[in-house]
């Protein structure tokens, strides 16, 4: 139960991947051509292949939405560092911010959301069967859903621990700004990946060994 509907919220790889497209191809056409123009353009021009493949399928787009929700205040951060003055390589440190600050907010969100005993992954399973808090009467599924956030958590929060002193030391000049949209760029397509790939792969394991039938109503 608990597995569909994860994989329901989370859009399977397929959502995931969609979602993760703009950053990904931002990052590696910056490193590779320094084009801050040119990355912008394909990174939402992958988003746009991934929207025509959805409605040529008729399925569900709401991952490439969230993509190009990325790709668009990302756009935004880098014509706020023009506008400013700032260089190519300003703008695309300033790229990286929205990312960093998402996922400070999603680590602080994710992390008061266990301690309050409400985690977040439960709500996501409510959003699938309509009862946003149905899941709360059953304390298996609580424990499972605490732990499946806390795990869903640490790669954001790795990312923003690493990158955001990164981030500010390059802002500020203490550190030469393409050095640091190098090491970001590095850490987001290297540890970054690799800690999703671990988050995932922990988040299956505990879905296979913590078991959350559903109790049959005895009958009256």
């Amino acid at each position: 139960m608990v597995r569909a509907q994860m994989a329901t919220a989370l859009g399977g790889r397929r959502g995931i991947i969609e979602t993760a497209i703009p950053g990904i191809l931002f990052t590696i056409f910056w490193l590779t051509t320094k084009d801050i123009t040119l990355s912008l353009i394909i990174g939402g021009g992958g988003v746009a292949l991934a929207l025509a493949a959805r409605l040529l399928q008729r399925s569900n787009p709401q991952y490439v939405f969230n993509a190009a929700f990325s790709i668009g205040i990302g756009y935004l951060f880098v014509r706020l560092a023009a506008s400013s003055g700032g260089t190519e390589s300003e703008q695309a440190l300033a790229f990286f911010l929205p990312g960093i600050l998402l996922s400070l907010g999603y680590t602080v969100v994710f992390a008061g959301s266990c301690l309050a005993g409400w985690p977040v992954v439960g709500f996501m399973l409510g959003s699938v069967t309509g009862d946003p808090t149905a899941w709360h009467a059953d304390k298996q599924v609580v424990r499972l859903c605490t732990r499946l956030t806390w795990v869903m958590l640490l790669p954001g929060a790795v990312g923003a621990a690493i990158q955001g002193p990164i981030w500010l030391l390059g802002w500020s000049g203490a550190l030469d700004v393409d050095t640091a949209v190098l090491l970001i760029g590095v850490l987001r397509l290297g540890l970054g990946w690799v800690l999703r790939i671990a988050s995932w792969a922990t988040m299956i394991w505990l879905l296979a060994r913590n078991a959350t039938p559903i109790e049959s109503v005895p009958a009256e």
